[in-house]
Order: structure tokens, then C-alpha cells, then sequence
């Protein structure tokens, strides 16, 4: 599809090393900073992990850590009660179920407490190396704007419009694109249309 190439075109000459920015080190950092991820900004949660991952080293450590104390610890972030509670109890199967390793599975990662589809799908792109395109709200935006899915579709649509439409060998950096497109140029308010390379394309380029 012309539009296509076109969009992933422009997308690569604005955004040519996008790539994921939370910070990590390991698959257990990565999987829990995208867990923090939600609702909140990454920048937000780069900052607070800079200290919890030196204070927590281990899925253990995260057991063993009173909930009230792991609640203080994250606190400067959104729904952080519920995150912290999610975070221990995913530990929690870690340990359990999976020698206090990050499974590289779909469906092992998503039986993990907290853990939804878009967070399995960042984990597998980012650390695994999977194809996957893991789409959040800036990638459900910009995919709606630029016409590669409608505006009443669900994310799983979305993910499977993508996924269907872009080259698989494609997918995880395109991901990333997206993410830099939406997170940086087509904002959710303001967005700088009027500079913008693909603003024929648009569905919404008078916003």
C-alpha cells in the first residue's frame, strides 16, 4: 500500500533511532517499568525507577518488601496502590512459576498479574526481539489520524490493522515510530499540523 510507505517513509527520515525510553537494564526492569508505564509518563517513571531499581534487585526483593513501604516508593506516580500490588503479586508468580525469570512467551507474560497485552507486547519487542507492535495511546492516535484504522476500533483492532498492513520485519520499530510521531509531532492536543509532512493524509489535519 502506497500510503503506507509513504507514512513509514516520513516516519523514518523524522524518527530514524526511535527506540524505547524507559530506562533498564534487564528483563525484569523493563517489565516492570512498563508496568509503572501506565497513565503515566515515561519520563515520570525513568525518574522513579532510577532509585527503585537500586533498592529492589530481585522479584524476591519486591516480596519481601512490606506493601506500604513499596506504595511510598512509588507513590509520586499514578494508581500507584494498585501498581504496587500488582507488582508484588507478579513477583510473586515469578517465583512461583518461573525460576524468578521474565517468561519470552505471549501467553506466559500475560498470565502475569498487571500484565495486559500492550505491556507483553513492549517486553517481546524490546528485550526478546519479537516482532510485535504494541500499541498504546499514541499509537492507537496516529493510527486513527492517518487512516490506518477507524475511529471506533478497539486497540486489538487496531494492533491487527497494523500488523496486517505494515511488514512484519517492520513492526517493532515501527512501534517505537509511531510512539516518537504521537508522543512528539501529533500530539493529542495541539498538534503541529502545520509543519507536518503527512498532513494530506490526515483524517483530522485542521485540529
Amino acid at each position: 500500500m502506497e500510503r503506507v510507505k509513504e507514512i513509514l517513509s516520513v516516519l523514518n527520515e523524522m524518527f530514524p533511532d526511535a527506540e524505547c525510553e524507559l530506562n533498564h537494564t534487564n528483563s525484569l526492569e523493563l517489565l516492570i517499568a512498563v508496568m509503572l508505564s501506565a497513565q503515566t509518563t515515561d519520563k515520570s517513571v525513568n525518574l522513579l525507577t532510577h532509585n527503585l531499581f537500586k533498592k529492589y534487585k530481585t522479584p524476591q526483593d519486591y516480596i519481601d518488601a512490606d506493601i506500604k513501604e513499596l506504595e511510598m516508593d512509588l507513590k509520586r506516580i499514578g494508581l500507584y496502590k494498585n501498581k504496587a500490588n500488582n507488582l508484588q503479586k507478579m513477583c510473586v508468580m515469578l517465583v512461583d512459576q518461573f525460576d524468578s525469570k521474565v517468561p519470552s512467551s505471549q501467553v506466559e507474560l500475560e498470565s502475569l498479574p498487571g500484565v495486559g497485552r500492550k505491556t507483553a507486547n513492549v517486553v517481546l519487542s524490546v528485550w526478546f526481539n519479537v516482532p510485535r507492535i504494541a500499541v498504546d495511546t499514541h499509537v492507537d492516535r496516529v493510527s486513527k489520524r492517518l487512516k490506518l484504522a477507524y475511529n471506533t476500533d478497539s486497540v486489538l483492532q487496531v494492533e491487527k490493522k497494523l500488523m496486517r498492513k505494515i511488514p512484519q520485519n517492520k513492526w517493532s520499530e515501527t512501534h517505537h515510530k509511531f510512539i516518537f510521531f504521537g508522543r512528539y509531532h501529533c500530539t493529542a492536543r495541539n498538534p503541529k499540523c502545520e509543519q507536518c509532512k503527512l498532513r494530506h493524509i490526515c483524517r483530522f489535519p485542521n485540529i
